[in-house]
């Protein structure tokens, strides 16, 4: 049987699919061409992230495909009650990325609480000639330690990244309208574990309490945080998205960062991607990444691993 991983896969997964008798396929095709390259390739299996698109007319143009596979957990990008009514299974990776999202939403918490993105930019320009200046620009730094994060959104992503905050000493509570309570496992280098009840409280009551907001929802009709949300939060809120572009009203972001409402803000994902709006782009109380949430080595094997694995225990 034939695999096209349209956005790739790791070496680690393309093995283990072909050590079962898989060929697979990593070509790019674009996304118009896509249909008539599965059909004239007569491929079984679909692979992709979040930059190809598996709507309706794959679907129904492509009746050899069998499983269309998500390397990662969102998947929105694939109809994929429509899939399934066709018979198609339609499979993900949950786990496999949500520790490389948590520790990317602390990079930038880190970062911002300590003005790096910034620094960054200004001492390869000034670090000879204004020393002193920059020092006293940014030495007012906030430690995360005692502060309180609020988690909107507490699968498995928002509770790898709850565990993370715990590690640094930080308050945690959640919101999520599916999630009454869980318990949280943090497990050490030398083998000894600590167990934490985390239950989950109001969205509202979340905004209202947390120094830091960090979102881990997926894509929704409507905004999750827009004008209504900013003013419930405390003053000089520090707010990371690293879940979806469009769950932020990146508008009311700005006008909340130019009042002072929101001290600065990390972005991974973008209402409009893959060109952000400039004035995101541009602004010095950003932190921004280009959706690398889950892209770290470690992530890509488990990813393709985890893919590989079912794929095997679904046609052999």
């Amino acid at each position: 049987m034939k695999i096209l991983a349209n956005d790739g896969v790791s070496q680690s997964g393309i093995d283990a699919l072909e050590n079962a008798g898989f060929e697979v396929n990593t070509t790019t095709v674009a996304q118009e061409q896509l249909a008539n390259y599965l059909n004239d390739n007569q491929i079984d299996v679909l692979l992709v992230r979040s930059a190809t698109k598996v709507r309706k007319d794959i679907i129904d143009n492509c009746p050899n495909l069998k499983i269309i596979g998500r390397g990662g957990v969102g998947m929105d990008n694939i109809d994929v009650d429509y899939a399934r009514s066709k018979g198609i299974h339609v499979i993900n990776t949950p786990a496999a990325s949500s520790h490389s999202v948590a520790e990317l939403v602390f990079a930038h918490l880190l970062g911002l609480s300590r003005f790096l993105h910034q620094s960054n930019r200004d001492m390869p320009l000034e670090g000879d000639s204004n020393f002193k200046g920059l020092k006293k620009n940014y030495s007012k730094g906030t430690e995360l330690k005692g502060k309180t994060i609020g988690v909107i959104g507490f699968g498995r992503i928002g509770q790898a990244t709850a565990k993370v905050a715990l590690g640094l000493g930080m308050k945690v509570l959640a919101f999520d309208p599916f999630i009454e309570k869980t318990d949280l496992e943090l497990e050490f280098f030398d083998g000894q574990k600590l167990s934490f009840e985390i239950k989950t409280i109001s969205k509202e009551d979340v905004l209202k309490q947390s120094d830091f907001i960090t979102l881990h929802v997926p894509a929704q009709k409507d905004y999750v945080i827009d004008k209504a949300e900013f003013d419930t939060m405390k003053n000089g809120v520090i707010i990371a998205n690293a879940a979806r572009g469009g769950v932020i009203n990146e508008v009311a972001l700005v006008e909340a960062i130019t009042s002072g409402k929101v001290a600065s803000a990390a972005l991974d994902v973008f209402e409009k991607e893959p060109k952000p709006e400039i004035q995101l782009l541009m602004n010095p109380s950003l932190s921004l990444t280009p959706h690398t949430g889950a892209a770290t080595n470690e992530a890509q094997d488990r990813i393709g691993t985890e893919l590989a694995t079912q794929i095997i225990e679904l046609l052999k």
